[in-house]
């Protein structure tokens, strides 16, 4: 399975999704902001990085940014509840695989991610 990064805000959220890939065999690591995140994709190798788009410190436009330039194979999905966020997305289309409205269903979610990790780069062998 997959190693999937988690930056959302809202700790019922953050959580809700964090037990739901867990569950379906995900390494999850969760993050309260887009700075935390990108702390923690400089520690470890990820396959998969699901942010909320608006969060405080750095919210998921920039994290999406950064994390594309510093990590070519990372398979990027954006959440957010705000139509206008979603449009501020739109111009990522070659770094962004997918932006998911909430609410979604843990299904959507899912189908959402397996999508992104089904086409995203493949990750350099470490030698």
């Amino acid at each position: 399975m997959a190693r999937v990064l988690i930056a959302e805000d809202e700790e019922p959220v953050r959580e809700l999704l964090r037990r739901a890939l867990a569950t379906d065999g995900h390494e999850v690591e969760a993050a309260p902001d887009g700075a935390a995140a990108l702390e923690r994709l400089s520690a470890k190798p990820f396959d998969l990085l699901l942010t909320d788009i608006r969060m405080p410190i750095m919210d998921g436009i920039a994290l999406a940014l950064a994390a594309a330039r510093d990590y070519p194979h990372l398979a990027i999905v954006l959440m957010t509840g705000y139509a206008g966020e979603r449009e501020r997305a739109q111009g990522l289309d070659a770094l962004v695989h997918d932006v998911v409205l909430k609410p979604f269903t843990l299904a959507e979610i899912k189908q959402a991610l397996a999508a992104a990790l089904a086409n995203r780069a493949p990750r350099p062998a470490v030698s």
